[in-house]
């Protein structure tokens, strides 16, 4: 079926279909295709877009600018002490400020409120660059890699260790419950997700054909998984809980053993970065020959211009 995503935000992996997903992470191979050959877009040429950041930040910022400039876009680099986003004034006067001035906006922040409330009074392409809730461009890149690696998602076996509660678990439980996939979050039942979010994949996994599962054993988790997937087990804004996190998690840790425990030699390792090495992953693991990072840092780029192209841009 033919896919037209003109105009629409991209908020959170919930609001999107298994087909548009997939289109998303084709358009992102055909650009990443052309870029590697040195092909010059155009589909964003004559437009601007507001680049709002409350988080700092490597992978999103430098995406976001290098994919608008590719596609002969202007972007425009606006952080917390430029703008008075919330403060001074309205998160609802800013966005219809901007709205008017921009033609889609990049917001990475702590609420996941604000970049709703961006996208309903905007009038433009919002575009979730990181909330505490969701990071859904981050999950985009993920996939697109283990597509790569794989050449299809459904039915691989992804297992998530560590805090199953933070942004991360959250959206790859959503996508992997969209495409119909094996997902497992690997982490202490104090750090499962909430319920109601697990409830709400577990429809969508019935629908595709996916399974999801939270399992407190990581041994157990692991078998037979083709990619394990880890972040920081503090995130920001919590960097006071490390000391009880590491704790909890220390089991968690990808390390030889786990990823030997998959049974399976050529299971990936996949970490959104930045990477606290002695934390959750070693730094054998993190240098090794089965880990992917360093591609799926640079397909933050392609996916990300996806999602502009395909909601901002002229195809």
């Amino acid at each position: 079926m033919a896919v037209n995503l003109r105009g629409r935000s991209f908020l959170t992996l919930k609001d999107y279909t298994h087909e548009e997903i997939q289109y998303l992470l084709d358009l992102s191979a055909g650009l990443k295709e052309k870029k590697r050959t040195g092909v010059r877009g155009h589909a964003l040429e004559g437009k601007s877009v507001a680049l709002l950041f409350e988080k700092p930040s490597t992978r999103t910022r430098c995406a976001f600018t290098v994919a608008c400039i590719d596609e002969g876009g202007h972007p425009e680099y606006l952080g917390k002490n430029d703008i008075q986003l919330g403060h001074k004034e309205s998160v609802k006067d800013t966005a219809r400020v901007l709205g008017r001035m921009f033609d889609g906006i990049q917001y990475r922040g702590f609420k996941q409120s604000i970049v709703e409330e961006l996208a309903e009074f905007s009038g433009v392409p919002v575009w979730n660059g990181l909330t505490d809730m969701y990071h859904p461009t981050q999950i985009l890149a993920d996939f697109l890699t283990l597509q790569e690696n794989f050449g299809c998602l459904k039915d691989l076996k992804l297992v998530f260790a560590g805090d199953g509660r933070n942004n991360m678990a959250n959206s790859l439980m959503i996508g992997a419950a969209k495409l119909g996939m094996h997902f497992v979050i690997a982490a202490p039942s104090s750090l499962h997700p909430e319920k109601a979010l697990v409830d709400e994949c577990l429809e969508l996994a019935a629908e595709s054909g996916a399974l999801i599962e939270c399992i407190d054993d990581p041994a157990a988790a692991v078998e037979g998984a083709d990619a394990i997937y880890t972040d920081v087990w503090a995130s920001m804004g919590e960097e006071a809980k490390l000391a009880e996190r590491k704790a909890l998690l220390q089991p968690y840790q990808v390390n030889g053993d786990l990823m030997k425990a998959t049974g399976n030699p050529d299971a990936i390792f996949l970490h959104c970065l930045p990477a606290v090495k002695g934390n959750e992953v070693t730094e054998d693991v993190f240098e090794s020959r089965n880990s992917k990072v360093f591609d799926e840092a640079e397909n933050r780029l392609h996916t990300i211009k996806a999602v502009m192209v395909a909601t901002a841009g002229t195809l």
